[in-house]
């Protein structure tokens, strides 16, 4: 086996955008040799110390971001520029370099001669590796091949890679290892952090567009003395000065429409929830949720507002008002479709929950279509049940599925023609729920009886069940005027508007599993 010295350093002709052959590390597949890797990196930070070069610079002043060099070469060309950013490709020519910076707007060509920078420069630039940070100071020109680059006059290491990373030209393909070290995703998959920026772009359009018609942002607690707003089990924490425990938010509604109560008419927060459960492709026990709640309104007027919402959102960042979902493009400025629940179930399976008289039956119908209840379950949870298992996945196009059954809908105004229906929706696309609203429960008496059946069934093992909120059945008890709230899972929503499959995919940092310590992947060097 060649020695991993003699590596280091090697030219490898390969295909490439700038000039020259390309020059990079060839990263073994052992991990015994990446270690080595990383010990010589290691060897080169002492050395650069012992000549008095400090490897991990201050503050340093740049002109221009890389891409805005390169987009606007016409007015740079012959300018000096100052850029910054991370060493990734490097190809030699003997007395002469190009090399590929990249900051966080982009890429730009670099070009480092012996003649203008100078004998100890050059043989510094030489020995600097693939991940290192520098910041150069130069002119701007095309090379023959009609690249911008800058001609290097002086360069100032920022900060010493001691780290090998990913093969640049395959990127990194291992999934797992994308979502748990996002640093690395994002500095060898370019289109990562398009991703993240299309993110901040949706939420930024959201905050527009509701401030526009005069909703107030508000911001409410993290930590709840009781669990509530949705029927979601919670992480539980304790407050040591006051010897309690405490339970991280699972939805910040309850909160909201106090505020509802005290006056305001017109509000929305942008925050986490955190709910303890699984992982998937749709679930992460931390999320970003969208809330908001307007006075007077009601379950058809967040419907027609959803509707807007999501049409200008997507115009406004997307440029278009199409998506991609499962290779099939959806308009989403068609008008959307509006089903009741029962009617939906009725269509997929030709049963009819309307004509269903009791529990007995509707146990009966879940039997047949081969979904599998608990013996406790009720008429309005069964048909949910059935629901959620054969129709929500075949929700492609944007559907509003409307009047839920009041067992899984505790905090929605009852349906004045059909009270064991509520005036509730859910928003659908891709076969995913994106939104949740209600037309808003402000009678106390009928949220004290649904909260006590809730309790009941917590008692009886159900602990997905909504606790007794004291203190907000006191709040309705004051008066809240009748009002329209909405739901929007913002991950959900950029995983809709960016064609991503799995909500890690959407979020930076998303939870994993820890890895096990004795594997040898966490065994290299520290």
């Amino acid at each position: 086996m060649q020695k991993v010295e003699e590596r280091i350093g090697q030219n490898s002709p390969v295909a490439g955008t700038g000039d020259g052959a390309v020059e990079q590390e060839n990263i073994p597949v052992d991990i015994e040799d990446v270690n080595e890797l990383m010990r010589l990196r290691r060897l080169k930070l002492v050395q650069l110390q012992e000549k008095g070069i400090e490897p991990y610079g201050e503050r340093f002043e740049r002109t221009h971001p890389a891409a805005g060099v390169v987009e606007n070469y016409e007015a740079y060309e012959g300018q000096r520029v100052v850029v910054a950013g991370r060493l990734l490709g490097r190809r030699g020519h003997g007395k002469t370099t190009f090399a590929d910076l990249q900051d966080g707007s982009g890429r730009i060509q670099i070009y480092v001669r012996l003649n203008d920078v100078g004998t100890d420069a050059y043989s510094l630039f030489g020995k600097l590796d693939i991940g290192d940070i520098i910041g150069v100071g130069g002119k701007v020109f095309k090379t023959r091949l009609g690249e911008v680059t800058i001609a290097v006059e002086e360069f100032v290491l920022l900060a010493k890679c001691l780290r090998v990373l990913p093969e640049k030209w395959h990127g990194l393909k291992d999934v797992e290892l994308r979502y748990r070290q996002r640093y690395l995703d994002l500095i060898v998959n370019p289109g990562v952090k398009n991703t993240f920026v299309i993110r901040s772009r949706i939420i930024q359009a959201i905050r527009r567009f509701l401030e526009s018609r005069g909703f107030l942002e508000v911001e409410t607690p993290m930590m709840h003395p009781v669990a509530g707003g949705a029927a979601a089990r919670p992480f539980i924490t304790h407050h040591n000065a006051l010897d309690m425990d405490l339970y991280l938010r699972i939805a910040p509604e309850l909160y909201l429409k106090r505020l509802l109560v005290g006056g305001f008419e017109k509000i929305y927060e942008i925050n986490r929830n955190f709910r303890n459960e699984g992982l998937s492709t749709r679930h992460n026990p931390e999320f970003t949720m969208l809330e908001l709640y307007q006075a007077y309104a009601d379950y058809n007027d967040m419907m027609n507002l959803t509707e807007e919402m999501f049409l200008t959102v997507t115009r406004e960042v997307l440029g278009k008002t199409s998506v991609f979902c499962e290779e099939q493009e959806i308009d989403l400025s068609s008008p959307w479709r509006r089903i009741s629940m029962i009617e939906a179930v009725k269509q997929n399976t030709g049963f009819d929950f309307e004509t269903l008289g009791n529990d007995r039956d509707a146990v009966r119908v879940a039997g047949e279509l081969g979904i599998e209840v608990e013996p406790a379950s009720t008429w309005g949870s069964i048909l949910n049940q059935i629901f959620e298992e054969i129709v929500e996945p075949k929700l492609i196009w944007p559907t509003f599925v409307l009047d839920y059954p009041v067992e899984v809908s505790p905090l929605a105004k009852r349906k004045k023609e059909t009270p064991h229906l509520t005036c509730r929706f859910e928003l659908f696309i891709c076969g995913r729920e994106i939104a949740n609203a209600f037309s808003e429960l402000n009678d106390p008496v009928d949220q004290r009886i649904r909260f006590k059946e809730q309790a009941e069934r917590r008692l009886a093992g159900d602990d997905l069940s909504h606790m007794m909120d004291e203190d907000y059945l006191i709040a309705l008890e004051y008066g809240m005027p009748p009002a329209g709230g909405l739901g929007i899972g913002i991950d959900r929503l950029v995983m809709i508007l960016t064609g991503l499959p799995s909500i890690r995919d959407v979020i930076l940092f998303p939870l994993m599993k820890p890895k096990d310590p004795r594997s040898r992947e966490n065994q290299d060097l520290l």
